[in-house]
């Protein structure tokens, strides 16, 4: 019986990668810098095949001890073929079969998806969307994105771009966004914004969001009304949401949510004011579990669903 899986998740800067039992366990992780690679395609597969390989080696472990492997990217995933349509952040990614790639290299069973996706279905089988048949888990970032289980199934649509809650409007007349759009939620609360914000507000250019959330923390009567003010956008969001799909809990992970005790209240009394009074009451929205762990976690969920054919 192949017992193990193996998880990785891509992101600019590094790529998170894990060794997980049958149980849900995480027994080996490594972390891998993309700096040196993420300029050239072929040198970042390579990177992370040879980190897969190491990973299953340190174990003693051989490719036919893994059931599959799930990768998490930031971008648009075509997770039924395996193809990247592209990736934002990391140049040289069009219409890539990354999942036939990786399976001629690996001999390994591979299966791709988006990240934010993956990291859903972490929360959900071990995080803090146990048991919930209706879900949304956010993450705030340099981006805004969020996946959806709807009925027991990750929903992706119909051109596998479901849950690009960043780039839902929140203001007709709002700010340019680099999606092409204007008024999006993701330049209200993505970390490039709130920075700026932050930098007027505290008149330090090199001040950082857990700046804020320690000098919150020490009453700074400024950083309190900082999260006051992002909880304000993120409940307008919500409540939107909300409505539209009459969600039994929402979970908020990224960065951010680092700083969720000082968001909470002001997310629940912003969706109660402004969501229908039915869904309003029902909703629940709750920080993320997992942090780092839950993409390698949500790759397993991935990898088992998709061997059995679900």
């Amino acid at each position: 019986m192949k017992q193990y899986t193996v998880g990785v998740d891509v992101g600019g800067t590094n790529i998170k990668l894990g060794l997980v039992n049958r149980f849900g366990t995480i027994v080996e992780k490594a972390v891998l810098s993309t700096r040196h690679v993420n300029k050239s395609r072929k040198r970042l597969i390579d990177a992370i095949c040879i980190s897969i390989l190491k990973l299953i080696k340190e174990k003693r472990l051989a490719a036919k001890d893994i059931l599959g492997i799930g990768l998490g990217l930031p971008g648009p995933i075509d997770s039924k073929r395996g193809i990247v349509s592209f990736l934002p952040n990391i140049p040289g990614w069009k219409n890539v079969p990354l999942k036939n790639i990786l399976q001629k290299k690996l001999h390994i069973p591979t299966f791709i998806d988006n990240d934010v996706n993956l990291i859903t279905l972490g929360e959900w089988k071990f995080g803090a969307g146990q048991g919930c048949r209706n879900m949304m888990c956010m993450t705030l970032g340099t981006g805004v994105g969020a996946g959806l289980i709807l009925n027991n199934d990750l929903y992706r649509g119909e051109g596998f771009s479901a849950g690009e809650l960043g780039h839902v409007p929140l203001n007709e007349d709002g700010p340019a966004c680099n999606c092409g759009g204007w008024g999006c939620f993701e330049r209200y609360v993505g970390n490039t914004v709130l920075l700026q914000e932050a930098s007027k507000v505290f008149r330090n250019k090199d001040i950082q969001l857990p700046d804020i959330y320690r000098l919150a923390k020490q009453g700074d009567q400024r950083a309190i009304r900082f999260w006051e003010k992002t909880a304000i956008h993120i409940g307008n969001a919500l409540a939107g949401v909300v409505n539209l799909l009459n969600l039994r809990l929402i979970v908020i992970g990224g960065g951010v949510s680092k700083s969720f005790k000082f968001l909470d209240k002001t997310i629940h009394a912003t969706i109660k004011a402004r969501a229908m009074k039915v869904p309003a009451a029902m909703v629940k929205v709750v920080r993320a579990k997992l942090d780092d762990d839950a993409g390698i976690l949500g790759a397993q969920v991935l990898v088992k669903e998709s061997v059995s054919g679900r």
